[in-house]
């Protein structure tokens, strides 16, 4: 009885000095990313040097060019380009568009074309228009309400939803398919309440998906803003003869040639087991991608900068991947998994950064229990840094998603989400509004938790 005691008592000691190490390796990981970080250098230069970085495009090859430069001025043990194609697709000369109450009286409608959507033609479209909530209730009017009118989907994200990418997903379905729904009903073009939270005259853009519609039945569609679309939708209510005119420049290009961006740090131990660490490259081009993601990304390349500078030699190979086409088209995360299945590689653990960079709240994971459970242990010492939310089930991201088999573990550094939707896929997405110190501190909590699953390992399955 004794002995078994004293071993209890040893098991609990060695407990409490494991954790006084990864308390004190993870206030080096946050003291070195607040006091002499290089996430927002990199980001300053992502933004304002280079710009909105559309996949296909020539700043997307500048962004390719700097990060390839930064990592491998770090040093790591190898940096790489992976070749991916990508769609090239280029919104041309801006959008114009207004709405006319009668002959000769208009008002001009803040919109911007949604993502991979095909042009007007070359006098614009004028038409009446009707108003729906969604797609279902085009099916509930039919053909003869909607046929040879504009029509504009009004369904607001949902304010009652704290988690505000619950709200996006419930309302982006119109984005996404209004399109190719409302042309199966003769309409001849859409226009979709952006994806925002707030009132505000920034027109939001995001990709659309036409499916397998053929290109002579596809219609054009517009995001128009918030305080736009609730002008439109009051000026409908009181003169349902208002027509809408409006006139885009869009054009698809078919596939180009890009590249994901790679670095790693080869692990002392289990150099064949790897963890990757991903943002993605590309962002629309309306704003300068800084929240998305161009924060991530900086954020990712922070975690290698870190280990580098800390003299923290992982055990398990670390991989920063910079993803490329997250946005129009997720070829860069396909192409990864699929390279990663060829050359029977085995991932362990995947972290993605793509929820802006706002202040860190935590992770959401897709796992099995028993890693969850670990991740549910390691609470306490995420604590002093103000990260509480941990989820299981909810996945980590667009990016890592490819990834997933039964044996990985993937994460999603979620911040605080509440002003994303403001800037998201919008012109307002630019560098002044990042904080510096809060885009750090996501940085400090990734390096942390790849920290934390280098060191005590993923239970299998």
């Amino acid at each position: 009885m004794k002995k078994l005691m004293v071993l209890f008592m040893l098991l609990i000691a060695g407990h409490c000095f494991g954790q006084v190490d990864d308390q004190k390796q993870m206030k080096a990981f946050f003291d070195a990313s607040l006091s002499d970080g290089k996430a927002y250098d990199w980001l300053n230069y992502l933004s304002n040097q280079i710009g909105g970085r559309l996949s296909g495009s020539v700043e997307a090859q500048q962004a390719i060019d700097y990060t390839k430069a930064q990592l491998d001025s770090l040093k790591l043990d190898r940096v790489w380009l992976q070749p991916v194609k990508v769609p090239k697709w280029v919104r041309g000369a801006p959008e114009f568009a207004y709405m006319e109450t009668s002959p000769g009286i208009t008002t001009n409608l803040a919109i911007c074309a949604l993502g991979g959507s095909v042009a007007t033609p070359l006098g614009g479209i004028k038409a009446n228009v009707i108003e729906v909530q969604g797609i279902q209730e085009l099916q509930d009017l039919g053909r003869e309400k909607i046929e040879g009118k504009i029509v504009f989907f009004n369904r607001p994200m949902d304010p009652t939803k704290i988690n505000t990418f619950e709200a996006y997903s419930g309302a982006v379905d119109q984005r996404s398919s209004g399109a190719s729904e409302a042309s199966k009903f003769g309409a001849l073009g859409v226009i979709v309440r952006s994806m925002n939270l707030r009132l505000d005259d920034f027109p939001h853009t995001g990709s659309l998906n036409y499916g397998d519609l053929p290109i002579e039945q596809r219609i054009p569609a517009a995001a128009i803003s918030t305080q736009a679309a609730n002008l439109l939708s009051t000026t409908l209510k009181l003169n349902p003869d208002t027509k809408v005119y409006f006139k885009q420049n869009c054009k698809d290009f078919g596939e180009v040639d890009s590249f994901n961006v790679i670095g790693e740090l080869k692990g002392s131990t289990y150099p064949n087991e790897i963890m990757v660490i991903g943002g993605h490259l590309d962002s629309w081009d309306l704003g300068d991608g800084s929240h998305d993601d161009g924060a991530g990304c900086v954020q990712a390349m922070e975690i290698l900068r870190l280990f580098k500078t800390l003299g923290h030699q992982p055990l398990r190979t670390i991989r920063v991947v910079l993803f490329m086409n997250e946005e129009n088209g997720l070829k860069g995360g396909k192409q990864y998994a699929e390279m990663a299945k060829q050359n029977n590689e085995k991932h362990v653990f995947a972290l993605e950064s793509d929820s802006g960079g706002f202040t860190p709240r935590g992770f959401t994971f897709d796992c099995s229990e028993s890693n969850f459970k670990k991740v549910q242990e390691w609470k306490a010492l995420f604590d002093p840094y103000l990260l509480h939310y941990f989820t299981n089930g909810k996945g980590g991201g667009a990016d890592i998603g490819p990834l997933k088999t039964d044996g990985i573990v993937l994460a999603g550094l979620r911040p605080d989400t509440q002003r994303y939707f403001d800037h998201h896929h919008a012109a307002n997405d630019t560098f002044e509004f990042v904080n510096q110190r809060e885009l750090q501190l996501g940085a400090g909590a990734m390096a942390s938790l790849v920290y934390l699953f280098d060191k005590y390992g993923v239970t299998p399955e």
